[in-house]
């Protein structure tokens, strides 16, 4: 796993070969962050990053210049792995990172952000409810994008607040927006 751009670009990170979490791809990563960087300010968002896994996308947007990151991951040895990277790049103040169940964590906490991005297990049970749940919290600040990645066996484009999906191999990026 690599960081693609910014101040950390091509800086490899090695997670633990023991890790079950599935990093988003280099070329999915790259892709999302083209279309990212030519529509929205990185440094000024304020962005959570759910099911954090590895913390590869959190590092992204630090690296980019993102100053206020939440990171949230529930397995104790993925946790401590970002918490460690975290300390290695000195982001301390960029990310902070939290252990916690992403559903408990979206149900009590009373911040927005502008940018979502949750990248849950495939088979995640209940994992079609999720955008649900973020636009339902009142987690997305009025503009706010919320992105999930997802396989090919979901499909959001129902969704009342679906706006894009993007495709790169296996991996899906589907977007939504808050609609009045």
């Amino acid at each position: 796993m690599r960081i693609i751009s910014g101040k950390f670009r091509r800086r490899s990170i090695f997670p633990p070969k023991s890790f079950r979490a599935r990093p988003t791809t280099d070329v999915a990563k790259e892709s999302l962050f083209n279309i990212l960087e030519n529509q929205l300010d990185i440094e000024e968002l304020k962005v959570l990053d759910l099911f954090s896994g590895t913390g590869g996308i959190s590092y992204e947007f630090a690296s980019r210049g993102c100053e206020d990151i939440t990171s949230v991951e529930l397995n104790y040895m993925h946790f401590g792995f970002i918490k460690k990277t975290i300390a290695e790049l000195k982001l301390e103040k960029e990310i902070k990172a939290v252990k916690s169940n992403a559903f408990v964590f979206i149900k009590h906490i009373k911040e927005q952000y502008d940018l979502i991005f949750a990248d849950p297990p495939y088979d995640l049970k209940n994992l079609e409810t999720l955008p649900d749940e973020i636009f339902n919290n009142n987690l997305l600040k009025p503009d706010g994008l919320l992105i999930l990645e997802h396989s090919e066996q979901n499909n959001f484009n129902a969704h009342p607040n679906f706006t894009n999906h993007k495709k790169y191999g296996s991996v899906n990026f589907s977007f939504f927006e808050l609609k009045e």
